[in-house]
């Protein structure tokens, strides 16, 4: 795939939803995890969520078990868990990988279009971000430590263009 908008994923409702529904919109696809030190950041993603949902952005969240076993339930228990402790309101996808041979192809697609560090493409934690402009492509990708409100200036960058 050359832009996000040839992928799916299944939500953690359980329908599937295919991300041509992004078209033309600015996105961050954030792998997440319920018990992980860096979990307090659903707070932030919330909040750019809510600022800038009406300019034509929306953060995607893929829980993922694969660091640390810090996702260990299952879709009922992590969309609770969301809800009741940081209001979630952004679309929550079903609990994927992101690295291996069982990696979901939308984070093989962001891997290989945006390496980490010194070029390695494997997701190194919980909360690493890749944020997409209008056009379909990675703009940036982030390390997990990067807080949310950080990416502002991106955000607002892409958003204008």
């Amino acid at each position: 795939m050359s832009d996000l908008y040839g992928f799916s994923a299944k939500a953690l409702n359980g329908g599937t939803v295919g991300f041509d529904a992004y078209r033309g919109k600015v996105v961050l696809v954030v792998n997440t995890a319920s018990e992980c030190g860096f979990t307090p950041q659903y707070e932030g993603l919330e909040a750019i969520s809510r600022k800038y949902r009406a300019k034509g952005f929306e953060v995607l969240g893929f829980p993922c078990n694969q660091f640390g076993a810090q996702e260990p339930g299952g879709a009922a228990e992590i969309g609770a868990f969301c809800q009741k402790n940081y209001g979630v309101s952004f679309q929550m996808f079903d609990k994927i990988e992101v690295n291996g041979s069982a990696a979901h192809p939308l984070y093989r697609w962001l891997k290989e279009s945006a390496p980490g560090i010194l070029g390695i493409e494997a997701i190194k934690w919980n909360f690493t971000k890749f944020l997409i402009g209008r056009d379909g492509k990675i703009f940036k990708r982030y390390a997990p430590p990067t807080k949310p409100q950080a990416l502002e200036g991106d955000i607002e960058r892409l958003l204008a263009s």
